[in-house]
């Protein structure tokens, strides 16, 4: 079954280690996970990057120059095709890609190299070799409840590719799971409706619902992070490197979820208002759009859009995208362009007057410009309408 007939979910719990020489063993299967990732990268870089052509050229010498065992070998080469083909991938638009280097602790586990004990809460992992294996302890909630029972405890869930990760200290499990989609035929209807969603400087997001999600503490928070980093490197120690490690590690779990939140909101305003859908504009080029966004980067638009579909999926909604042009200069009230309408944070249209705050004008016209330019979800009735807070409007 191809992988897009999937639903796919992420469970995420802490890992209790039983010993010091069990976590010791796990510290030491990373490091070498590590060094293989990077052998692989340095011998199929810029030579190929399919996961069979990387397994060909550099699983031998992965297995040779490390105590990884075989399948653990085979998972460091797809790992490896999987970070050059992003790199040829940004290299195509464009962009710079220098070759990928391996250095976070955390390393993917499969089937074959790991087993989930739902009953006894615990996972069995594949260490140095083919033979050696650690258990652990999930750190589940204490409130049964919580999400993670809904995966343990089903039938319908199976866990598949999974990533262990330790970091200042502890360690997690990001446990993958996923079940074969329904087939359902959707029949085609007038009158679906669709959530425009704009990002901004100001604002990490707003809705064409006029929802709009602040990021005011999220600039704080990383001006602060940025200014104990300059600290440090002025500093110059190991000590102050290591920090600066630590530090980086935090202030990614911070944004993490402050977008999880944001990604949260988002669906819970397409379902209040009944979309079908959800609508983004294309990342290409939002860097160089939005400069002066403190906490942006491609990495967290993207990774805001990856929860926003995560999360939409388990809802029924698609997530989809349009153009960028003319969302920002565009006055949704009349459909006057030009490039003086819009003034910072505040558009006013040099044709017709009309005020309004500027991300959320351009909010409703990433969803009437994605139905003006006829963009219909795949497999999915149609749309011919979005949300607005007064109620769906049709583009006229």
């Amino acid at each position: 079954m191809a992988s897009d007939e999937y639903h796919r979910r992420t469970l995420i719990t802490r890992l209790n280690i039983r010993s010091n020489e069990d976590e010791q063993l796990l510290i030491d299967t990373i490091e070498e996970w590590l060094d293989g990732c990077n052998i692989g990268s340095d011998l199929a870089w810029n030579e190929c990057y399919t996961k069979s052509d990387v397994r060909e050229l550099a699983k031998d010498r992965i297995k040779q120059d490390t105590e990884l065992g075989d399948q653990h070998a085979t998972l460091a080469c797809h790992e490896v095709a999987g970070a050059i083909k992003s790199c040829i991938e940004r290299r195509k638009s464009g962009k710079k890609a220098s070759q990928p280097r391996f250095t976070t602790r955390s390393m993917t586990y499969d089937r074959r190299t790991l087993t989930v004990f739902p009953e006894k809460e615990k996972v069995s992992l594949t260490t140095l070799g083919d033979h050696s294996r650690v258990h652990a302890d999930l750190a589940l909630p204490e409130d049964e409840d919580g999400y993670q029972y809904e995966y343990l405890d089903s039938d319908e869930w199976e866990y598949t590719e999974s990533t262990l990760h330790y970091r200042d200290g502890d360690w997690y499990i990001h446990l993958g799971y996923r079940k074969p989609k329904e087939d359902k035929a959707v029949s085609a209807t007038e009158n679906g409706t669709v959530l425009g969603v704009d990002l901004g400087v100001n604002q990490i997001a707003v809705t064409s619902t006029a929802r709009f999600f602040d990021a005011a503490e999220l600039n704080h928070h990383r001006r602060e992070f940025e200014k104990t980093r300059a600290s440090l490197q002025q500093t110059g120690t190991q000590s102050a490197h290591r920090t600066i490690q630590s530090l980086s590690g935090r202030e990614e779990r911070y944004v993490k979820h402050v977008l999880h939140s944001v990604a949260n909101g988002i669906v819970e305003e397409a379902l209040d208002h009944d979309c079908d859908g959800i609508v983004f504009e294309k990342l290409d080029g939002i860097r160089e759009d939005l400069p002066d966004a403190e906490w942006h980067s491609e990495w967290a638009f993207r990774k805001l859009r990856d929860f926003v579909e995560y999360k939409a999926e388990y809802e029924s909604l698609f997530v989809d995208t349009t153009s960028r042009r003319n969302t920002s200069k565009r006055c949704n009230h009349c459909g006057f362009t030009h490039d003086e309408n819009r003034h910072a944070g505040q558009f006013e249209c040099q044709s017709c007057g009309k005020q309004n705050h500027a991300d959320y004008n351009a909010a409703k016209n990433v969803a009437e410009l994605y139905l003006r330019r006829g963009h219909q979800p795949s497999g999915r009735r149609s749309v011919s309408q979005y949300a607005l807070k007064s109620g769906p409007r049709t583009p006229s």
